[in-house]
């Protein structure tokens, strides 16, 4: 999951964002969700993102770096992040808002997707604007520790 860093802002996930069984992250999918993202940010936020902008960070991976995403994000306007190769220790999503779900999960068992479905609306109902904005606000933090250390990973 990537994060929209929307200045001064936290927009959370949305399960209805969960895809169908055997439906693979390709460039065509990702570009579709950050349109529907970018739907919600216009809904929810329109005032603030035209005046200031949207800050997108994602990570690495092959569908956020084609030149069918790269087209779309010029085309959304939105500025982008960079984010070193190989670093899991600077995307917000795995440094806290997954270590979170992971927590939050912990003890549950599901035995259909629909229970999976109910464990995560659970988890995001029960996150509200600030949990996103402490996650997207340490991001600066994450970063000096990992020049601190030379670019090597936090433990």
């Amino acid at each position: 999951m990537d994060e929209c860093t929307h200045r001064n802002s936290g927009v959370p996930p949305e399960s209805e964002a969960l895809l169908p069984d055997n439906t693979t992250i390709n460039s065509e999918v990702y570009c579709h969700q950050l349109d529907k993202l970018n739907d919600a940010l216009q809904q929810k936020m329109s005032e603030l993102i035209n005046r200031k902008g949207v800050v997108f960070h994602q990570d690495n991976a092959r569908p956020h770096t084609s030149l069918v995403t790269r087209q779309k994000l010029l085309q959304l306007e939105w500025d982008t992040m960079p984010h070193p190769p190989y670093s899991p220790d600077l995307a917000p999503s795995d440094y806290y808002l997954f270590r979170s779900l992971r927590n939050f999960l912990d003890g549950k068992t599901s035995t259909s997707n629909e229970e999976v479905k109910n464990h995560l609306d659970q988890f995001f109902v029960s996150k509200d604007q600030t949990f996103y904005e402490r996650g997207i606000m340490l991001l600066p933090e994450r970063w000096q520790k990992v020049l601190h250390q030379n670019g090597h990973y936090i433990i």
